[in-house]
């Protein structure tokens, strides 16, 4: 079985490590052009380079993804793997190998199609999401799935800790089913388009955390931006960026969208209930946990 392998960020690691484990013959790594990070602008392969590079794998990176055809010729794979490539993919490229294209997205299809499902399952408040294998086409994330595993969202989740399990989730759900797409047993279900929802990227104006919500609905929201890129407040017209938070059960009749400490924690008002805060950024300082806050340059915004 040669495959191509075709995906960009942290998560999509885990799969190219799989089929590596596995011991398939990856014969080439489709990515994203490499970017310019930091101050320096030092340029950096994407994640799923660098683990090609480790493994002596050869990789293509074209700015446009629909000149790349001749190089998939050039590798002749039976099979095409995709994962957070980050382009729209051609058809005359998914349907060139003998067994054509999978991808391992991280929803339960048809729900959250799109490029943000990890955000997103948090932000909707979803107790339960998952990771699809489907069928490449041409509509983004609409092919019909052949296999589909589930991951229980947990009260103390965020960003950060479901990536990692449906990083692991989707190790697992690409173990089991190329072989049962090279034993024919895979059997595809088509998409319900009626239960169909959307995880788009994540837009500027989402960043901001509006307080003027149920608590529950701002602790969702907030938690889905945990990592990357990071929800704020705007209190006293400043910025505060919040990068961890905790789930609690306190009340306070204090105004909405403001601070206060009690037994030494500190807590974000909203509507209908209280958040803990426990690491911050206030604007133009670096982040710190809640003790350093209050007691540092926090202090005159807790009420």
């Amino acid at each position: 079985m040669r495959i191509v392998f075709m995906g960009t960020p942290i998560f999509a690691t885990a799969i190219l490590k799989q089929l590596i484990d596995d011991k398939y013959d990856v014969v080439g790594v489709v990515s994203q052009p490499d970017k310019k990070v930091g101050r320096k602008q030092i340029v950096t392969f994407t994640p799923v380079k660098e683990v090609a590079v480790e493994y002596g794998i050869e990789t293509f990176q074209p700015i446009k993804i629909k000149d790349g055809l001749g190089k998939i010729k050039e590798w002749n794979p039976d099979l095409i793997v995709t994962c957070a490539y980050g382009q729209m993919i051609p058809e005359s490229i998914l349907n060139y190998p003998v067994h054509g294209s999978l991808n391992v997205h991280a929803s339960l299809l048809p729900k959250l199609r799109g490029g943000a499902p990890i955000h997103k399952a948090l932000i909707y408040g979803y107790e339960e999401t998952g990771v699809s294998i489907m069928r490449m086409v041409k509509q983004m994330d609409a092919g019909a799935y052949m296999l589909q595993e589930k991951v229980t969202i947990q009260i103390e989740d965020n960003q950060p800790s479901l990536h990692d399990k449906l990083q692991a989730c989707g190790q697992q759900a690409i173990a089991k089913a190329i072989p049962m797409l090279i034993e024919g047993k895979a059997i595809f279900v088509a998409q319900d388009e009626a239960q169909v929802s959307y995880a788009y990227n994540i837009s500027k104006d989402e960043e901001y955390v509006d307080c003027n919500k149920d608590v529950l609905e701002v602790y969702n929201h907030i938690r889905g931006l945990i990592g990357w890129p990071v929800g704020y407040i705007i209190i006293q017209d400043k910025k505060i960026k919040i990068h961890e938070v905790a789930y609690s059960d306190v009340t306070s009749n204090a105004t909405i969208n403001t601070l206060f400490v009690e037994n030494k924690k500190l807590y974000l008002v909203c509507l209908n209930g209280c958040i803990e805060l426990t690491q911050l950024q206030l604007e133009g300082k670096t982040k710190c946990n809640a003790t350093d806050f209050m007691n540092g340059a926090g202090r005159k915004f807790i009420s």
